[in-house]
């Protein structure tokens, strides 16, 4: 068994398709009109065949309790593997990117948090070896 799909809700796919991809380096992996919105999946440059990312509408009801809670409580809904969480920071810093939690050690990882700017929490992190 396999991973091969996760999912982050997002308010505005236009402006996540913008952040995921101008801003984190993910590129699109499919883009099909569903309605009004799209199936709209994001992949590592990477490993483009690996794992997908839904850039899913935030529509559903039960998401907006949910989301607010994980953004009161500061937590990520998601977490990125890095190789280096402080260049990546700068980097990221440097293009405008809001960190609710600068670069910090915790034993055997290294994490940040960033604003995705489409109401979630982004977890980077990298395995202190």
């Amino acid at each position: 068994m396999r991973i091969n799909l996760t999912s982050v809700f997002v308010d505005d796919q236009l402006r996540a398709l913008t952040f995921y991809t101008e801003i984190l380096g993910f590129q699109v992996k499919h883009q099909v009109p569903i309605g009004a919105d799209w199936w709209l999946t994001v992949v590592s440059p990477e490993q483009p065949d690996g794992v997908e990312l839904l850039l899913e509408p935030s529509g559903h009801p039960a998401v907006k309790p949910y989301r607010d809670a994980l953004l009161a409580d500061g937590i990520p809904l998601a977490s990125f593997a890095v190789d280096d969480v402080r260049a990546e920071y700068e980097r990221l810093r440097g293009l405008g990117v809001r960190f609710t939690q600068e670069p910090a050690e915790m034993g055997e990882v290294t994490t940040a948090v960033l604003d995705d700017t489409c109401g979630n929490l982004i977890q980077i992190m990298q395995t202190n070896r």
